[in-house]
Parts: structure tokens; C-alpha cells; sequence
């Protein structure tokens, strides 16, 4: 729910020059390299690479570096969409549902969403039990007009690299 407070990207692209942006794509690709490797590849030395590094970091273009983990090879081998829809729309509510969500760590990505259903969320878990778990978690949590789950079959498509878009003409 912190993407609310994100500067409007008129105001991003600004900040970014093309050499960030290519910062930014090696950094998506593999944030272990060391700042000389970076710098390498984006035609940088190393310090003025790490101070654009560093600027990213502070201004939150960069939220953070961590390892990507398979999450069958640790065994959670079911992902499942869960839609929600609320009969009550208050921000008590609603504070009180996105802190209760937010708190159970089967919970990957929680979305307030526009159309049909409210929120949605990604969940992953080991098998079928474990999502009752979840379910029966989620739904004692507060009050839901709604609840639809659909279990994915197969991952066909899943990155977690942006697309960088080029540096825009002032």
C-alpha cells in the first residue's frame, strides 16, 4: 500500500538519465555484482556509479536487493489467486483488513483493486491443507461479502525485472 506515496512518474523521469536507467536494468538483472562490475557495464567508475547507486537507494527508486528463491524447491508448491469483495468500504475497515492481511506471510501481494472484486491477493502455500489454514485465517479476520480463490496450474510467465522505459525527451 506504499505505492500511494510514489512521486508522479513525470516527476521520476526526470530524476533518471540513461545511465541510471542502465543501473537500474543491471541491478533487476543481478543485484550481487560488485559496484566495479556495474560501473563495467554501464560505463561508469566505480564511485560515481555507487553515488547514482546510493541516490536511487535514497530517493526509494530502489526499495531494496534480495535473493529471488524457487518457491517449489522450498515447497510451496501452490499459488492461489484469492479475490475479495467487502460489504463495508469505511477506512476502519479497511485499515483493520490491510493490517490482518499484511500480517500473514502466505500473503505475497495484496492489491485494492477497481471493477469487480475489491482486493486480490497472490498466495503461496505448501498444499491444499495449508491453504484451508490460510482461508479460514482470512475470513475470521473481518467481515467479507465474498471470497473467490483460483489455484494456478502452471507458471507460465514470472519476472521481477521492470521494464526500465527509456529516459523521455524534455
Amino acid at each position: 500500500m506504499t505505492d500511494l506515496a510514489a512521486p508522479p512518474a513525470a516527476e521520476t523521469n526526470r530524476r533518471l538519465d540513461a545511465i541510471d536507467r542502465k543501473i537500474l536494468t543491471v541491478l533487476q538483472d543481478d543485484a550481487s555484482l560488485s559496484v566495479a562490475e556495474i560501473g563495467d557495464r554501464v560505463g561508469l567508475s566505480s564511485t560515481p556509479c555507487w553515488k547514482r547507486i546510493q541516490r536511487m537507494e535514497a530517493e526509494g527508486i530502489i526499495l531494496r536487493r534480495v535473493a529471488l528463491v524457487d518457491q517449489n524447491k522450498i515447497g510451496l508448491g501452490i499459488t492461489v489467486f484469492v479475490s475479495v469483495e467487502s460489504g463495508d468500504h469505511s477506512d476502519g475497515w479497511l485499515k483493520k483488513f490491510a493490517d490482518a492481511v499484511s500480517a500473514m506471510p502466505e500473503v505475497m501481494e495484496f492489491y485494492r483493486m477497481a471493477g469487480d472484486v475489491d482486493y486480490m491477493l497472490r498466495v503461496v502455500v505448501a498444499d491444499m491443507q495449508s491453504y484451508d489454514v490460510f482461508y479460514k485465517k482470512l475470513i475470521s479476520a473481518v467481515s467479507l461479502k465474498n471470497v473467490t480463490s483460483r489455484f494456478a496450474m502452471e507458471k507460465i510467465k514470472s519476472v521481477t525485472a521492470l521494464p526500465v522505459p527509456a529516459a523521455s525527451a524534455a
